[in-house]
């Protein structure tokens, strides 16, 4: 389903993206949209990037104050 989006630009920007719309044979909308298809396909390629097993840990431990002294000293202390 299409849905109106308004963007708000410079007008030398918009002037130029109707310029390459013309060369191009592309709508503005189409442009934009391809875009916004890009950025999506990258992302989905990073978080495909990543095993299963470390794409669930991901973010476990945000907003935990451990740090590497904290975790020097839990190694230490198993292994030593």
């Amino acid at each position: 389903m299409n849905t109106k989006l308004t963007l708000r630009m410079d007008e030398s920007l918009i002037a130029s993206a109707k310029e390459y719309s013309a060369k191009t044979g592309k709508s503005v909308s189409r442009i934009v949209a391809d875009f916004f298809q890009t950025i999506q396909n990258e992302n989905q390629e990073k978080e495909q990037a990543l095993p299963p097993t470390v794409r669930s840990l991901k973010g476990a431990l945000k907003g935990s104050s451990s740090g590497e002294e904290e975790y020097t000293k839990y190694l230490e202390e198993k292994y030593l």
